[in-house]
């Protein structure tokens, strides 16, 4: 009893100690936490609710909605790689500012609530299925950029969202490689985004995709070209089916730059999604 009591009062009397603010809305918090968010940060993430295309996950215009397929227009005319692609909520607000710690400023905790969000994710794409276990494969960074970040947040959050299946998913972080690195895509046409990325990813060890259905992991989605040439690569590995599930989608009507503060930071990460997703 009295240490139950203490364990609930301990934060609270250190959060008035140790003076710490949200890191994404910067109003005071009550408790300690590995991750420096409050909880109507956290309450502000939800999951997308707008219409959205049965492919790519992009965001259905009315017009589109009238068109009966459940196709975008960029589908309809490039269809992608991967088989389907589902992401948790819009890559903006507070959800956007999480990735940030976790991408930009190390807070690498952040990677088990973003974990959680995936598990919602892969499970809906699972939904049903009592095919043989899926494989999860996180989206590698190319070497140099994982040696400067330290790790890839991909990969940090698969591992956390692939404890909640308890054996019925398999996580293969080294299957798939980034042995070429790629210029920025911000400006790039849908033709040069694709050839850009071709040929940038290989595929290690092909017996072990071979047959499987295979999820692939990203923190975010934008245009979908990096997540479809992954797709490419591991179906021609032999891949049977291949998913992509990631936490956030910048939907394509959305403006990611207008989203940033005008800091030297968020223009650097909003270079850094558009090049690497």
């Amino acid at each position: 009893m009295v240490v139950a009591a203490l364990d609930t009062l301990l934060p609270s009397i250190l959060s008035v100690l140790i003076p710490s603010d949200c890191r994404i809305c910067r109003t005071p918090l009550t408790n300690l936490s590995r991750v420096p968010v409050c909880q109507e940060c956290f309450d502000e993430i939800q999951r997308v609710r707008a219409p959205q295309c049965i492919l790519c996950g992009d965001r259905l215009a009315s017009a589109q909605l009238l068109m009966g397929d459940g196709r975008c227009v960029g589908c309809r005319d490039h269809e992608p790689a991967f088989d389907r692609a589902l992401s948790f909520a819009e890559y903006k607000g507070a959800l956007r500012g999480l990735i940030h710690l976790l991408k930009y400023e190390n807070v690498t905790p952040a990677a088990r609530p973003l974990g959680q969000k995936l598990t919602e994710v892969v499970s809906e794409l699972l939904a049903g299925r009592s095919e043989s276990v899926p494989l999860l494969v996180p989206v590698p960074l190319h070497k140099d950029r994982r040696r400067t970040r330290g790790f890839n947040q991909a990969e940090l959050i698969t591992r956390t969202a692939a404890k909640h299946f308890n054996g019925k998913a398999e996580i293969a972080p080294a299957a798939l490689v980034r042995h070429r690195e790629t210029i920025s895509q911000v400006g790039l046409s849908r033709e040069e985004r694709i050839e850009n990325m071709r040929d940038a990813f290989r595929v290690v060890d092909r017996g072990r995709v071979a047959g499987r259905i295979v999820i692939l992991v990203d923190d975010v989605m934008t245009t979908g070209t990096t997540l479809s040439e992954c797709a490419r690569v591991l179906k021609k590995a032999g891949a049977e089916r291949v998913w992509a599930a990631t936490v956030a989608r910048a939907f394509q009507g959305a403006d990611l730059l207008a989203a940033a503060d005008g800091g030297q930071q968020e223009e650097v990460e909003a270079v850094e999604v558009a090049a690497s997703v």
